[in-house]
């Protein structure tokens, strides 16, 4: 994982995050972050796609395609 605190353990719960262009910070300790499109945890080693611009994570490329870009999003959708 990316930044992981030399601290202790994270706390359970949601991490709080500043994301930066190839990495991010960790501003609260957690395990996880919620996804901005779906809403789903994602854990924090997990975490592969995020918003600089935005600052908010993203599940997978088809929140990112959704949230960026929702007219490709609804074709690609319908296929």
């Amino acid at each position: 994982m990316l930044n992981r605190l030399s601290s202790g353990r994270p706390t359970d719960g949601e991490a709080e995050l500043r994301y930066l262009d190839a990495d991010f910070r960790i501003v609260r300790p957690g395990t996880f972050v919620r996804c901005a499109v779906t809403g789903q945890q994602i854990a924090l080693d997990d975490l592969k796609y995020w918003s600089v611009a935005r600052q908010e994570a993203y599940s997978g490329p088809p929140a990112v395609l959704q949230r960026l870009h929702p007219e490709r999003f609804k074709a690609f959708a319908a296929r």
